[in-house]
């Protein structure tokens, strides 16, 4: 492709509004284009990158033995009310009615989807095993969009299914998958972690991440720097730290905080510390009122609660509910006196003493509380989120804390879509049996971001070539100088005849403008054709990744360019 040609429109001067290195390298080289506030075109640089990335994807996913499809963007939104993720979604999914008043989501993921289409098919267990996997739009009324495309309202997905007939053939399609996905992000040129983590809303009891760090990401990764254990902030456990400490105040005491409902205030108010502090914080588990207590300056994690109490589903208690099943208002619930709520205690508990809790009466708390004396835990266990300086509970080494950026998520989602449709199978014997399903996800645009904050230096975006928009940009120093555009265009000629994928920048600018502007897009391999060199038959060879450059005859150019192209990563 020549330059002139295209469109490559590049940028001097970082953006304004734009925060993260891939963001700011993906606006000034030219490779996307904001149309309104998490949305974004792809200019051409920028698409040659995304099929590359999709064909790495589709030669993984097929010769790991799953097939490609393509489903609808729009949703019947009665396919999503049958799962119950309508309502789970909120106000993150993007509905609307057409003529007829049907109404519709547009899909942000395709579970529904798929189960349903599966279901219509699979009779028998001659049916199974099956994966499919699709690479397509996806939607989100995503409320604060960030950081360019890492966090956007429209995106592109690769999920797969896999549709299995027992859990042994489930891990092995698991097994399939996670290993497609290491291959993948490797041959995407990332350094990755694979994390345990939270299937959250789409279900299934085993999910893991694959995260690369960024202090751009939105998610939290704990892990131990001696045994390497590794989890994401949503279920990261932590050891139970032994800590002596004494008791003896007296009996629990009531004293007036009018007004003074959260943390905040009674610290400033008393000159407390956080740590002196329990709050309760009341859920309803399956019905039932569960009142989770954590130290006051930390922060209670509802999965580990739902894990330990055995629950299915835990919302934040109302209001209405507290006073009910406290007798007093929100703000001012503990733990002390309560009956018929089922008490669940961080372990932090177990070494404090003497702490401030809620009254469950207006504008009062209690002081010199104790766990044990003044009440009891029916459940005590980790229930709170891993924060820095707690222990791993491998091997009790301090954990470190980082920012991480999801690019893949695999999960085990057993039964709860194949049940939601009714979606069975005839087995060896003649019994009918529910399909146990997988899902597995691919941030494709997230993969460029990821890639350019850990591929670039000063100058712009380093590209692997793996997924590099052209392999090799050819410059012509000076495009006034006619034997220079002579051998730029013969070059240009020999290189595309060969296969070889080269943008050839034919501009009429100045020699820094093109130099400069090749090493901000990040080809790999620079091939420079100026008036001095070609005086001596040579041309100059660049590598983009080392900055590493020699001069070669111009005769041995095309016999050396594969074992060149071959050197770079």
């Amino acid at each position: 492709m020549r330059w002139t040609q295209t469109l490559i429109p590049t940028l001097r001067e970082d953006p304004k509004d734009a925060e993260a290195v891939s963001h700011k390298l993906m606006i000034r080289a030219g490779y996307i284009r904001k149309l309104s506030s998490g949305v974004y075109s792809y200019l051409p640089l920028g698409n040659r990158v995304l099929q590359k990335v999709c064909a790495v994807i589709d030669e993984e996913m097929k010769a790991a033995g799953a097939d490609s499809l393509l489903m609808p963007a729009l949703h019947p939104a009665e396919l999503w009310k049958k799962t119950g993720r309508y309502e789970a979604l909120g106000q993150d999914k993007i509905t609307f009615k057409n003529r007829t008043e049907q109404e519709f989501v547009l899909g942000p993921t395709h579970e529904e989807v798929v189960t349903e289409l599966v279901g219509a098919y699979v009779k028998s267990y001659k049916d199974l095993p099956k994966i499919v996997f699709q690479i397509q739009t996806k939607f989100r009324d995503e409320i604060r969009p960030r950081f360019g495309i890492i966090r956007t309202k429209e995106f592109i997905m690769k999920d797969a299914y896999s549709f299995d007939k027992d859990e042994a053939g489930l891990d092995e399609s698991y097994r399939k998958m996670s290993e497609a996905y290491h291959r993948i992000f490797q041959r995407c040129g990332l350094t990755f972690d694979v994390v345990n983590a939270d299937p959250g809303m789409m279900g299934g009891k085993v999910s893991q991440e694959f995260m690369v760090k960024s202090r751009f990401g939105e998610d939290i990764v704990f892990q131990c720097p001696k045994c390497r254990y590794t989890a994401s902030r949503e279920i990261a456990a932590r050891a139970k730290k032994k800590v002596e400490t004494a008791r003896g105040k007296g009996p629990a005491e009531a004293f007036d905080t009018p007004g003074l409902r959260t943390i905040e205030e009674l610290t400033h108010r008393f000159k407390l510390k956080p740590e002196q502090l329990v709050k309760t914080i009341l859920f309803i588990g399956d019905g039932r009122p569960i009142a989770c207590l954590v130290q006051g300056d930390r922060e209670v994690n509802e999965s580990k609660v739902r894990r330990l109490c055995g629950a299915s589903r835990l919302v934040p208690a109302t209001a209405q509910e507290i006073e009910k099943y406290t007798g007093g208002p929100m703000g001012f619930t503990g733990p002390v006196g309560l009956t018929g709520v089922e008490i669940v205690a961080d372990y932090d508990l177990d070494e404090m003493a003497d702490f401030v809790t809620g009254a469950n009466q207006k504008d009062r708390h209690l002081k010199n509380v104790n766990m044990g004396t003044d009440f009891k835990a029916g459940l005590t266990g980790d229930i709170r989120y891993a924060e820095e300086g707690d222990l791993c509970v491998n091997c009790g080494t301090i954990l470190e804390r980082c920012q991480a950026m999801e690019i893949g998520h695999v999960f085990k989602l057993g039964t709860r879509y194949t049940q939601a449709f009714d979606v069975n199978f005839i087995d060896a014997i003649g019994e009918k049996r529910i399909v146990i399903m997988g899902c597995y996800g691919i941030g494709v645009n997230r993969i460029l971001a990821a890639h350019i904050d850990e591929h670039h230096d000063a100058k712009g975006i380093v590209w692997r070539k793996a997924i590099a928009p052209y392999h090799v940009l050819l410059i012509t120093v000076n495009q006034s100088d006619a034997a220079s555009v002579q051998v730029g265009e013969t070059l240009y000629r020999e290189l595309t005849d060969a296969g070889i994928e080269v943008l050839y920048d034919d501009r009429d600018e100045r020699a820094g403008v093109k130099f400069n502007d090749g090493e901000l897009i990040g080809i790999p391999l620079q091939i420079i054709v100026s008036e001095r060199n070609l005086k001596e038959g040579k041309l100059e060879i660049v590598k983009r990744h080392d900055k590493s450059s020699e001069k070669i005859p111009q005769s041995e150019l095309t016999t050396r360019l594969d074992k060149i192209l071959n050197e770079i990563p």
